[in-house]
């Protein structure tokens, strides 16, 4: 009997590291396919407040772009961001950070970002590139104070908002990119 149960043992062994290394060679043959798929619509997309999308050339795991909002105060300024991808990808969601500079209550002074969407918790695979975009759009648009990364930016939004829209104005002209000619 223990001549049976050994070589039973041992396959199981076997088999179940194999099952584990192809889960994975999956998963890193996921993320390039996905990505590449991903960039192209982007590119080819008619989202005019994201643009200069493009893929590090020696990596396709990292993407930046240029965020250009439609509303005040952000509107006088283009942002730099950078999108980073988990060789998990789609199971694992990105990481996003500015590289510029932005006065703005969900943003922090290291440029990462509170976005419901890209949390652990919330993140589902099916969940496109181009729904985190536009949600990160949404976001510089219309700041979300009740989830501050800056507590005292979401104080001045909520209690003295003219102050916050003059300030935020000032830090746009003095911090962000030029923006793109149309």
């Amino acid at each position: 009997m223990l001549l049976i149960t050994l070589p039973l043992l041992t396959f199981r062994r076997y088999f179940n590291l194999r099952t584990h290394t192809n889960n994975k060679y999956i998963h890193t043959m996921t993320a390039p396919r996905r990505l590449r798929k991903e960039l192209s619509d982007l590119q080819e997309s008619s989202i005019k407040s994201f643009r200069d999308i493009k893929a590090d050339d020696d990596n396709l795991l990292r993407w930046t772009g240029l965020i250009v909002p439609d509303n005040p105060p952000y509107n006088k300024g283009a942002f730099r961001i950078e999108i980073n991808f988990p060789a998990e990808y789609p199971f694992k969601p990105p990481k996003i950070s500015f590289k510029t500079k932005i006065y703005h209550p969900n943003i922090d002074q290291r440029g990462e970002v509170c976005l419901p969407i890209i949390s652990t918790e919330n993140w589902k695979p099916a969940t496109r590139t181009e729904q985190v975009v536009q949600a990160l759009i949404g976001l510089i648009n219309e700041p979300e104070p009740e989830h501050p990364l800056r507590a005292e930016l979401a104080e001045e939004f909520l209690k003295d908002k003219k102050k916050f829209i003059k300030n935020a104005e000032d830090y746009t002209r003095k911090h962000s990119e030029k923006r793109p000619a149309d």
